[in-house]
């Protein structure tokens, strides 16, 4: 073990954090089991399916805002069975950087084009022969899709905590 594993808290494979809190941070009134193991097992494979669709949407219908839906709704997901506590744990960049990230990349891609005499929105692409596998083509699409899905999970993350305040504000109240 390094001296930085140790001053960060980690301890051979053992994880810095919890993935989800432990009993002592919510009653266990508000908690459910059966909703936690499977949210533990649901939240890869959704984000695995968002990026599936991210990559497929140029071939087939998806893209980078299906995608984005789907990965914000693995974080809905995982709100719902921790709270705004367990969203902020899970998702260390503001919402906001995310979504505004997002815009950048899409308005760029959107008008490089322009740049070369094209019109807006112009897609070109390119064909990657790697040593291993057959032939690999990219094109400029992925990186508008890349664009529009952070900007829709920024969309839906800040949504997320917007609402989580006002209800944790409400509760605060009571």
């Amino acid at each position: 073990m390094s001296r930085g594993d140790a001053q960060r808290g980690e301890v051979g494979d053992t994880p810095r954090q919890p993935w989800l809190l432990t009993a002592d941070d919510q009653p266990p009134m508000h908690r459910s089991v059966v909703l936690e193991v499977t949210a533990r097992a649901v939240f890869p494979t959704m984000l695995l399916l968002s990026v599936q669709l991210l990559f497929a949407g140029h071939h087939h219908l998806g893209g980078g805002f299906a995608g984005g839906l789907v990965a914000g709704l693995a974080f809905v997901l995982r709100y719902v069975v921790g709270g705004s506590a367990e969203l902020s744990a899970a998702v260390p960049v503001r919402p906001l950087a995310l979504a505004g990230a997002g815009l950048a990349t899409a308005t760029t891609v959107a008008v490089i084009p322009v740049a070369f005499g094209d019109p807006v929105l112009t897609s070109a692409s390119m064909a990657l022969h790697p040593p291993v596998g057959g032939e690999i083509h990219i094109s400029s699409n992925l990186a508008l899709d890349v664009g529009v899905y952070l900007l829709v999970l920024g969309a839906v993350l800040d949504l997320l905590r917007t609402l989580g305040a006002g209800v944790h504000a409400r509760k605060q109240e009571e």
